[in-house]
């Protein structure tokens, strides 16, 4: 997580590491917290709320710092891989890409596409397995949550939330990745023009 808002962080920090802080202008339990000279004692700290242990090691965080120096260069890679798929798959009367509005900046975790499925007779899973005989990864994001077991149990069994199980029975998420090669991105949109189609 990043942010620049000081108080997000003040609560992230506590979030990362149980809940504890060595703030002594915080400390509640002043008995323990300073000496009889009412210095803070150097090893005593205070847990203020529930957290839990969510730091990374070293090496991790190494990388991430890394990695976050590349960050614009990888959004603007991914976006040029967006903007090729937009463009290479448009035209396919069988496939429905998502268009960004004038308040939106997609970073393109993901690219996700639409597939009229039952139009061209063939299943999600024929089409994944016919992509994938030709080298194309696809994956399915995601599974609706109310549909996951743990969530039925908690609430009503039979709920029914209407565009997150249309916008489930087409999807698609195709690959996008920054070291993707845009021959490669022209590659994959033909494949996938010539495998949903009739």
């Amino acid at each position: 997580i990043t942010t620049n808002d000081k108080e997000i962080y003040e609560k992230l920090i506590l979030h990362r590491v149980h809940g504890m802080h060595k703030n002594n202008i915080n400390f509640v339990n002043h008995k323990y917290a300073f000496d009889e000279k009412n210095n803070p004692n150097r090893w005593y700290y205070e847990m203020s709320h529930l957290g839990y242990n969510y730091r990374i090691t070293d090496l991790q965080a190494a990388i991430g710092i890394e990695q976050l120096k590349k960050l614009k260069s990888f959004v603007n890679k991914r976006r040029r891989i967006a903007e090729i798929y937009n463009i290479t798959l448009k035209d396919n009367p069988y496939i429905q890409i998502f268009r960004n509005n004038k308040y939106t900046y997609n970073v393109y975790h993901l690219f996700t596409i639409l597939i009229d499925f039952k139009k061209i007779k063939k299943s999600r899973n024929k089409v994944m397995s016919e992509l994938l005989s030709q080298g194309i990864g696809t994956q399915v994001l995601y599974i609706p949550v109310h549909k996951q077991p743990f969530y039925k149990k908690k609430v009503n069994n039979n709920l029914v939330l209407n565009n997150a199980e249309n916008y489930y029975e087409k999807c698609l998420s195709i690959p996008i990745y920054p070291s993707l090669k845009i021959s490669d991105v022209k590659k994959i949109s033909k494949i996938i023009n010539k495998v949903v189609s009739l």
